[in-house]
């Protein structure tokens, strides 16, 4: 059974090099320059939802915790 070059890797005469400490500073500057930043509207927006959504998410795990306390309660009379 042959492996592909894609799984296997190229095996030729080739060393790989590693990168030199300034070009990856380099290349790591370049990438952030790409990042593309909220601006405050949306970032405000984003927290906005963020923090209805944890709410909501809290509110249903305690509803769950009240019921399913309540439920063993009355299984095991309390």
């Amino acid at each position: 059974m042959t492996d592909s070059k894609a799984v296997r890797g190229s095996r030729g005469g080739s060393t790989h090099k590693r990168t030199s400490i300034p070009t990856f500073y380099r290349q790591v500057i370049a990438e952030l320059r790409k990042v593309v930043y909220p601006t405050q509207d949306q970032l405000v927006t984003y927290f906005i939802v963020v923090m209805v959504f944890v709410v909501v998410m809290m509110a249903f795990v305690s509803a769950l915790d009240l019921g399913f306390g309540k439920l063993v309660f009355k299984v095991f009379g309390g």
